[in-house]
């Protein structure tokens, strides 16, 4: 073969055909800001921020929960609402900060206890697992966006000031806010830290003065702790009486512990120091480390101390639906104590943190479908634009606030589920992490603390089965819009380029140089061995139009993990006494063989023309094995592929089937 020097071939080729962009003005607006692939650690989001500003961020998440959880956890508890809280504080601070500590560490670009998870699980498994968290995911940001504004109307119509025609429009109210905030979104909203630091700062202050008069009036008001002690005491006094209750009622507050998986899913948002790459990510886990444990304990403190002063101060009919302090203790407690006009302020900062709330908990949403789902092929090219998926997640959450009425209440279970699932799966991936590096005391506490929030979660769905019943149909819709969409983009090229190495580039521009053709063999290797080489020319060029003196390239795919979708292919060259093969792994092989026709006619200007032999069996068994397994009948799934990506058939590369 002549070693004259052929065509430059470049390195790296850009993925050929990309999505038409869509027609007309209100389309190119709808799909202008999207979200990238990966997630908040893609190098575009740039912007970093010391981490107690970022625990603002976490903070009108977390913090929040001040507004409504006093309330909640004294019509699960009563009297026994401070005892009950006090099990939430030693959860989070020798439970959930440990395990998110570690999560953090092993999970440093935001990907949190979910990917951790995929990991272990490979394949279509793993997936399928992940589609299921999504699912509960889901739930959680979904209820915390529709339970927060639903507290938000709460402040508001409790307001002594409120217009009279307010009264009974809960649900309009409720909905105006969410639209409101999908609206926000739809115009475009990046200031996010900004926006939290002063809202989380005042809300904290204000809250801090509440709590403060209200164990002022505890200590002095005559006879308050009294009425209080005698509650616990009428109940037995004894030690199996006041924590048996205690431990049945805790699990409905979960809800103070939604802040730690936002925590760690802003990982890529803190700054840090350091002059490599290693420096800076070690610095980050730190920094991040720095921002759990402080939201930790401003949150226990400020739980502990706030269900004392409802519970001692506030008669327990006040918090029954319709009572003054239903779904706002401390706000009630604000007017009651401190007065009308400080009340009010106090309201105002509430349905702000509130409603912001809902905002970061969009944010998260917007980022699910980004960081997960396009890689698994499992989501429309539209769903990684924000404004589509604003709207669809705005109008799940009004439909959600009518299902509810707009309730608190009623929400809590399902926002707890969500909740609890995703510690779960938290507490199953640092536990199983610790037994893989063989830490035996990690293991057993990581463990304990599995089972404690396994029976967390299996006492709340029991209580308030809705919520699992909600996250249900979140999996459900999740799992079949992702399977619809799997199926529906199968025959796309699914490669962002395509990347040739030195080895590749040399036996192309040989062969070209060689008779000014391209002509390639697919070939699925089996022994790989001199003997099949040879074997597979000669039937290819008795069976295929192969120009009788034409040099021919082999091309092998190896499937990888079949349930993957996209990524960029590298193609190796490799020699085999004499044979030259391009080699690549894929997730499917009909894909990579077409990226790789269209990569080498953009890089050379000519057509290439691939050569294949008909496989043996059920035409609908290949269909099967190709959408499960990448690899069929390969031939006509390559032609379908180009067939779509080129609408020009005079510059498709060539496909030729014989025998059979």
């Amino acid at each position: 073969m002549s070693s004259a020097a052929g065509p430059v071939i470049p390195e790296s080729v850009p993925r050929p055909i990309r999505a038409p962009e869509p027609s007309g003005r209100l389309g190119r607006w709808m799909m202008q800001n999207r979200v990238q692939p990966v997630g908040p650690e893609s190098p575009e989001h740039t912007a970093t921020h010391t981490w107690w500003k970022v625990m603002c961020l976490t903070g009108v998440d977390y913090f929040s929960t001040l507004s409504y959880l006093p309330g909640i956890a004294l019509l699960a508890a009563g009297a026994l609402s401070p005892l009950a809280t006090l099990l939430i504080v030693a959860l989070t601070l020798l439970g959930m900060l440990p395990m998110y500590r570690r999560v953090a560490q092993e999970s440093p670009h935001g990907q949190g206890s979910v990917a951790m998870l995929e990991r272990l699980l490979p394949f279509w498994r793993g997936k399928f697992f992940v589609l299921v968290l999504l699912g509960f995911v889901a739930t959680s940001w979904i209820i915390t966006i529709t339970l927060s504004s639903a507290d938000a109307t709460v402040h508001l119509l409790e307001n002594p000031y409120a217009p009279a025609f307010l009264e009974g429009q809960a649900v309009t109210l409720t909905i105006v806010l969410l639209l409101i905030l999908g609206g926000v979104f739809l115009l475009g909203f990046t200031e996010a830290v900004t926006v939290a630091i002063p809202l989380v700062a005042v809300y904290l202050l204000l809250n801090a003065i509440v709590i403060g008069v209200g164990m002022y009036d505890v200590l002095t008001e005559p006879g308050a702790l009294a009425g209080w002690t005698d509650a616990l005491l009428a109940r037995g006094g004894s030690f199996g009486d006041l924590i048996g209750p205690a431990i049945i009622a805790f699990p409905l507050l979960v809800l103070g512990l939604s802040g730690f998986e936002t925590g760690v899913s802003m990982m890529p948002l803190i700054s840090s120091k350091g002059k490599t790459a290693e420096e800076q990510l070690v610095s980050r886990i730190r920094n991040t480390r720095k921002l759990l444990t402080a939201a930790a304990v401003i949150m226990s403190v400020y739980l502990l101390l706030s269900s004392l002063v409802t519970t001692i101060l506030i008669p327990a009919e006040a918090f029954q639906e319709g009572g003054d302090a239903s779904g706002r203790a401390l706000a009630h407690l604000a007017h009651e104590r401190i007065g009308n006009t400080f009340g009010t302020v106090y309201d105002v900062s509430s349905i702000l943190i509130l409603w912001f709330a809902g905002a970061s908990a969009m944010a998260g949403l917007i980022n699910i479908v980004p960081r997960y789902l396009p890689a698994y092929g499992m989501a429309p090219e539209w769903s990684r634009a924000v404004r589509p998926v604003v709207l669809v997640y705005t109008g799940v959450s009004i439909l959600i606030t009518i299902g509810f009425s707009a309730d608190v209440n009623a929400q809590a279970g399902a926002y707890a589920t969500g909740i609890l699932v995703m510690m779960v799966s938290g507490a199953a991936a640092v536990t199983i992490s610790a037994a893989r590096r063989r830490q035996r005391r990690s293991v057993l506490g990581f463990g304990a603390l599995t089972l404690i929030l396994v029976y967390a979660l299996a006492a709340n769905i029991f209580e308030k089965p809705d919520g699992i019943t909600i996250s249900a149909f979140f999996i459900a819709g999740i799992i079949v819009v992702s399977l619809v969409s799997r199926v529906s983009r199968t025959t796309e090229l699914r490669v962002e380029s395509v990347e040739f190495d030195e080895a590749a580039r040399r036996f192309v521009a040989d062969s070209i140089a060689f008779d000014g053709a391209l002509n390639l063999v697919a070939n699925k290797r089996a022994t790989g061995d001199r003997a099949e080489y040879a074997e597979k020319e000669i039937e290819q060029r008795g069976m295929n139009p192969v120009p009788g003196a034409a040099d021919i390239l082999f091309l092998e795919i190896e499937v990888i993990d079949p349930s993957g979708f996209s990524d960029v292919l590298h193609v190796r060259g490799e020699e085999v006494d004499g044979y030259r093969i391009l080699r690549a792994q894929s997730p499917a092989a009909p894909n990579a063989i077409a990226a790789i026709l269209l990569a080498l006619r953009d890089a050379t200007g000519l057509r290439p023309h691939a050569y294949f032999e008909w496989s043996e069996g059920n035409p609908l068994g290949h269909l099967l094995r190709y959408l499960l397994l990448g690899q069929g009948d390969t031939a006509p799934v390559v032609r379908e592929i180009l067939r779509q990506s080129e609408a020009d058939p005079a510059r498709r590369p060539g496909i030729h089937v014989g025998g059979g």
